[in-house]
């Protein structure tokens, strides 16, 4: 069973609405992780520009038993939940190790794409038979909070692939200080970050040569036209993303290359656009320590371990509640 509050079209017309109000224009980042969007972000995880995957692949790979004795080491049973599950790949590392540990624990993905849920429900059903799964269909906001007051059990939080990237440095340290508000002492977060390195390296990640990311940043317009009988005209608008190397952001835009007016029927009138105006629909933010100690500080929690892969372009950061 899906704990589900699947994402209303009425939904993603208000969150479209305001985002078009703003200056600039800008779109949430949980509209690309459509069913189209799924599988495109599937394809960007496999392209060899996108490294953030096989390096965490390789920490989890390398620190299962590590994580295994964190996570167990009071004995109790506890639930493992994983904030923005996706495809539940790398997880699986741990599911597996910990399985085979028989460890005594729940695995409860959260994501806001039902299609996504419903594909790892299914696929791990069969790898795992006797793993208890909740699926919880919520933006995490709400999966959090609900957590907190229906779950009494202790709780291992998982936020991997470095979504913490698709908040800004502010946003991330109000979203983990608010997970860490509920937390207890024998309560874990594992939070992975892309770190700072070559710009190159982080730009071709986020603008390959294949055009995977552009059709990833391009299916919002589709979504629009399809669900919100907008007629986005797709020549008309390109993808452009940049990497500052001095704050670590990566920004992703769609540009509107001529001065147009965009007709959406939900609204019953039409959005304009200026040329060479923007949409801004994504962030992604690159780390380095001392903004992770920092995030550390400000949300109340103590680092207890720092792994990364063997090039340290991607660590896994353990957190635990503050004693005091």
């Amino acid at each position: 069973m899906i704990i589900t509050t699947d994402i209303l079209p009425t939904e993603v017309a208000r969150a479209v609405k305001e985002g078009f109000a703003k200056i600039p224009k800008r779109l949430p980042s949980w509209l690309f992780y459509d069913e189209a969007g799924d599988k495109i972000f599937q394809a960007i995880m496999r392209m060899p520009e996108y490294y953030l995957t096989p390096c965490e692949y390789e920490i989890l790979q390398a620190n299962k038993d590590k994580l295994y004795q964190r996570f167990t080491t009071d004995g109790s049973a506890f639930d493992l939940i994983e904030l923005g599950a996706g495809d539940g790949l790398k997880t699986e590392i741990l599911l597996r190790h910990f399985q085979s540990k028989e460890a005594a624990f729940r695995y409860l993905p959260v994501d806001v794409s039902s299609t996504a849920l419903s594909s790892l429900t299914h696929r791990l059903a069969d790898i795992f038979p006797k793993l208890a799964i909740q699926p919880v269909n919520k933006q995490y906001n709400e999966a959090i909070r609900t957590l907190y007051e229906e779950d009494l059990n202790r709780k291992v939080f998982l936020f991997l692939g470095a979504n913490i990237g698709n908040f800004q440095v502010h946003e991330a340290e109000n979203f983990v200080t608010m997970i860490a508000s509920g937390m207890h002492p024998d309560d874990q977060l594992l939070i992975g970050f892309d770190l700072k390195k070559d710009p190159r390296l982080v730009q071709a990640a986020y603008d390959d040569p294949h055009g995977i990311t552009r059709n990833f940043n391009m299916n919002l317009l589709i979504r629009l036209n399809r669900e919100l009988g907008a007629q986005f005209q797709l020549d008309q608008f390109r993808h452009y993303p940049y990497y500052d190397p001095e704050s670590g952001m990566t920004k992703s835009y769609l540009v509107s290359l001529r001065a147009q007016d965009v007709y959406i029927e939900a609204f019953q009138s039409a959005i304009h656009f200026d040329r060479w105006e923007v949409i801004h629909t994504e962030v992604s933010q690159k780390y380095d320590i001392p903004m992770i100690e920092k995030i550390a500080s400000v949300s109340g929690l103590e680092i207890t371990d720092v792994l990364y892969d063997c090039k340290h372009y991607f660590c896994d950061v353990l957190f635990k509640k503050k004693n005091g």
